[in-house]
């Protein structure tokens, strides 16, 4: 007698997914993220679950336009730009997709990390010697630290749209670094020290910092690409993630910023530490072929720089380990800031001077040692004197114009966001080994998105030791930390989908 046929397979449930995405695995019927045969039914559906992601790349895209006009004497050149009106488009569209819903969106894990910041901001807005001064400084701090990135954690509703962010910051980052080596091969960069060499990208010699900025973030998403890439991923784009990190390594030493080169190799040695022993040694292996394949052409642009550039960006280098002993005026200068930053949350310990209160109480508490500004000029732009209006150091600032209430509350939140990233990533790295490359959508665990997020969020704690925000460039902050949040604060179902090979569905829009 034969066997008796065994029954079919009971459907998968159909509905919300932790992540926010409909489960439509049914017999025999495609699932939204795959193709058909003929492909056209599953890029529809594809387009139309990504359309949320849109202005976020809109708003890191529009990173490489120009500022407009020059500043007045005495401003500090940070007038709103096109990218910042893409970010108050995408918190305005993300506020819709809310009231539409008509649910809780996020959990009291992240209501905390982002609410009690907030919340600090304003009160030291309200404490402020000049509330009214304060209020376009509480708006920034509220972009940068809490609108983006809530907003970043409710449209990015998988992998795939965590991925198409970061492959924009790598795209913005290569754009920037290709106009940066142009300028330090052409003389028409920024000037430094009475020559026209220092890569600038479309920043300009007002924010000298912007291209740094971005070619970091484009070093430490790339190589997080390269380095875990989802199933079925082709060796082509992998290799071509790790090329495009070393090779923006280039225009990243022509930026002449110490502190970008710093930071840049911190996140990135996080990256391979948290990417693992094996995974790191070959991947620096792959990095080094692509370095010796290509620092032929990294010699001929050092040695094709206008004037004496390679001279002075060996000097630039070396004088990283002279801050102490001999440091430059720059460096002086930024001691200065910090003396001054400290003596002001001596005066206001609690609340501090208010945002965008350090400008004002300079003066008052720095010493005579500080110059009153910094001499710009080059990259299209005429001589400029461009005032010190913050400490170079995103810590002390907050000190200053928070007060001890809102560094608490700041620096909390930065810590964990840190502590849940690197957490979750090490639980989906070690829940079970990684998936063929036949898996479905739900074998993707989204290491690579982890690793980039948990390493753009090291990369600008390191960088905010020398710096802080201020410019155009400051949207890519809002965006680094939007992804940090993402992943730290996202469901915790990607374990989950790492042992079993899929997500349970959940109910309403987000089953945080």
């Amino acid at each position: 007698m034969p066997p008796a046929a065994p029954a079919p397979a009971a459907p998968a449930a159909y509905g919300r997914t932790r992540d926010g995405l409909r489960d439509e695995r049914r017999s025999g019927r495609p699932d939204r993220w795959e193709s058909t045969r003929d492909g056209a039914p599953g890029r529809l559906r594809a387009a139309a679950a990504h359309w949320p992601v849109l202005p976020v790349l809109a708003t890191v895209a529009l990173v490489c336009v120009p500022a407009g006009t020059e500043p007045a004497p005495g401003a500090a050149g940070t007038g709103a730009t096109a990218a910042d009106a893409a970010s108050g488009i995408l918190v305005l569209c993300c506020a819709l997709l809310v009231l539409r819903a008509r649910d809780r969106p996020l959990d009291r894990t992240a209501v905390a990390v982002l609410a009690v910041p907030a919340a600090a901001f304003a009160l030291s807005a309200v404490a402020a010697h000049d509330p009214a001064a304060a209020l376009p400084g509480l708006v920034r701090l509220l972009q940068v630290f809490v609108l983006v990135p809530a907003a970043l954690v409710l449209v990015l509703r998988s992998h795939r749209c965590a991925r198409l962010v970061l492959a924009a910051l790598v795209a913005v980052a290569l754009v920037q670094g290709a106009v940066g080596v142009h300028q330090y091969l052409t003389g028409t960069g920024a000037s430094y020290q009475g020559e026209n060499v220092r890569a600038v990208g479309t920043f300009g010699p007002l924010d000298v910092m912007g291209m740094s900025s971005a070619v970091s973030c484009g070093v430490v998403a790339a190589l997080a690409l390269g380095l875990a890439p989802p199933p079925g991923t082709s060796r082509r784009l992998r290799t071509a993630a790790l090329a495009s990190a070393a090779v923006l390594l280039v225009p990243l030493a022509l930026s002449f910023s110490r502190g970008a080169w710093l930071s840049t190799a911190v996140a990135g040695t996080a990256v391979l530490f948290l990417a693992g022993a094996r995974t790191a040694l070959r991947t620096l292996a792959v990095l080094l072929a692509v370095l010796l394949v290509v620092s032929p052409a990294a010699g001929a642009v050092l040695a094709g720089g206008a004037g004496t550039g390679g001279e002075q960006l060996a000097r630039r280098a070396g004088s990283i380990t002279e801050v102490a002993d001999a440091p430059d005026s720059s460096v002086t200068d930024r001691y200065a800031l910090w003396a001054a930053s400290v003596a002001m949350w001596r005066a206001d310990p609690v609340t501090g001077v208010g945002p965008r209160g350090f400008a004002g109480h300079r003066d008052t508490h720095a010493s005579l040692a500080l110059s009153s500004a910094s001499d710009t000029a080059g990259a299209g732009r005429d001589f400029h004197r461009q005032p010190l209006l913050s400490p170079h150091n995103m810590y002390l600032l907050v000190l200053a114009e928070q007060g001890l209430a809102g560094a608490t509350a700041v620096l909390g939140g930065w810590a964990a966001l840190l502590v849940l990233g690197v957490r979750r990533l090490r639980r989906i790295r070690t829940a079970d080994p990684a998936p063929g490359p036949d898996a479905g959508p739900y074998g993707d665990r989204g290491t690579d998105c982890g690793l980039a997020a948990v390493g753009l969020l090291v990369l600008h704690l390191t960088d905010f030791l020398y710096a802080d925000i201020g410019g155009p460039s400051t949207v890519l902050t809002a965006v680094a930390f939007g992804l940090a949040a993402w992943w730290a604060l996202a469901p915790g179902a990607a374990v989950r989908a790492a042992r079993g090979g899929g997500e349970p569905a959940g109910k309403g829009t987000d089953a945080r």
